[in-house]
């Protein structure tokens, strides 16, 4: 069986977010995996492991990012929870890829693993921490033409039938979904609990290989992706304006007006 996850190298959700040119700015020092894609990880390992034996050797977990330099570290923490192989797609042409355009970079990372040997099912988290749009899986599985099964509380597989069944909780119902593989599959992060790294997998991943693919690797037309593909761009950003001092008003039996008058100073009624 053959597994490609999807991770992404998000800032620190407790640094102070930056922006330069209407993007994130991404500094090594403050950002991580981002961890609902260590369930992703997670996700793809029990999959293997699973496996008959014959069928566990056989198989491969590959851990494929679009990013500059930096999201090397998501992809040694990838390592460093087990998988195989890392890919990087980064190329100048891709800054300022949208949800559009960074789809397209990975379907298209995701067509040349194909064309080196099938790959049965495409893993992601539920979302990316630095963006929270939770709409890269199911663009991901209509641009490859493959089922989605997104927000998966439960992951089973039937290898035999070559068949990936999953439950997900909508509103205040629950589902259950199957499909035939090959597919995409983007997990909850109620699914599983990440392993922690052993000594043994963390050394190994500082001196694992990550390959480096450009756009013209992938034959991506210029026009669909970075800031030239983005349906969308960032005029302005600023920080947030501090709150206002908290009123306090002392109830001496006008109370109620002094409310009246609050709500009616500020245009609340």
């Amino acid at each position: 069986m053959r597994i490609v996850v999807l991770v992404k190298y998000v800032p620190d959700i407790a640094s102070d977010r930056r922006f330069a040119d209407g993007r994130v700015v991404r500094d090594p020092s403050e950002g991580s995996l981002n961890e609902l894609d260590e369930n992703a990880v997670e996700a793809a390992l029990r999959l293997v492991e699973q496996l008959p034996e014959d069928q566990r050797e056989a198989s491969e977990v590959v851990a494929l990012t679009v990013a500059p330099a930096p999201g090397d570290l998501a992809l040694r923490k990838a390592y460093q929870m087990g998988v195989d192989r890392a890919v990087r797609v980064t190329d100048d042409a891709l800054a300022g890829s949208d949800y559009f355009g960074t789809t397209t970079a990975l379907a298209a990372a995701v067509r040349r693993l194909e064309a080196e040997a099938p790959v049965d099912l495409v893993i992601t988290g539920m979302a990316a921490l630095d963006g929270l749009g939770s709409v890269v899986p199911a663009l991901l599985a209509a641009e490859l033409g493959r089922p989605g099964l997104t927000f998966a509380k439960t992951v089973e597989l039937d290898a035999a039938a070559g068949t990936l069944t999953v439950t997900r909780e909508v509103d205040d119902a629950a589902e259950t979904l199957r499909a035939p593989l090959p597919a995409v599959l983007s997990v909850a992060d109620s699914a599983n609990t990440p392993r922690l790294p052993n000594f043994r997998l963390i050394m190994a991943a500082r001196t694992k290989p990550i390959e480096e693919w450009t756009a013209a690797d992938l034959a991506l037309d210029p026009a669909a992706v970075g800031a030239a593909g983005a349906r969308s761009r960032t005029l302005r950003a600023a920080p947030r304006p501090p709150r206002a001092e908290v009123e306090l008003v002392v109830d001496k039996g006008e109370g109620g007006k002094a409310l009246a008058d609050f709500l009616i100073r500020n245009d609340l009624v």
